[in-house]
């Protein structure tokens, strides 16, 4: 059996050979396209990370030198998701540096929102981890039982308000 060229099996019409361009396989094809987009995704995800801490760090460099000042609506867009954490946050507003107990928060608030009381210390941990995440600060604190608000939270509140809750500086 003699052995044919490709150029004479084509023209034979031979189904068998299969001609391929030549040129490298691309990283897609050699580990698998799932492998290679998850790969990709990592990568995005912690070049995202990474610019997140950046601008963490400007915006503390910032705070710190004193030419950066946060206004209350900017915390409220960034931590707060709707409605129910809005009268969540002013409620620990309201209690100052004594804090208050979530059972208390979830009595002060609409009962149309439909929340039980446990939803509210979930919201308050969610709203800490959101603010945690874009600006570094916390906005909640523990203390014992009741939940207050830090010193970086009633700063901000005293900015926008001209003045503390009533028992905010005891």
């Amino acid at each position: 059996m003699e052995r044919l060229s490709v150029a004479e099996q084509i023209e034979q019409g031979s189904a068998q050979t299969i001609v391929k361009p030549h040129g490298k396989r691309g990283q897609s094809e050699k580990v698998g396209r799932l492998k290679y987009n998850q790969f990709l995704l990592k990568r995005v995800l912690t070049e995202i990370k990474e610019v997140r801490n950046l601008q963490r760090i400007i915006l503390n460099g910032l705070k710190c030198a004193g030419y950066f000042h946060f206004d209350t609506p900017l915390i409220q867009r960034l931590a707060c998701v709707d409605q129910a954490d809005l009268e969540i946050l002013q409620l620990v507003f309201e209690a100052g540096l004594k804090g208050v107990l979530p059972k208390d928060i979830f009595k002060g608030l609409d009962p149309r929102l439909g929340l039980h009381y446990y939803d509210v210390t979930r919201r308050i941990v969610r709203m800490n981890k959101r603010l945690k995440a874009e600006v570094g600060e916390l906005l909640f604190e523990k203390k014992g039982l009741k939940w207050s608000l830090t010193g970086f939270g009633f700063d901000t509140y005293n900015v926008a308000e001209g003045e503390s809750g009533s028992d905010a500086h005891d």
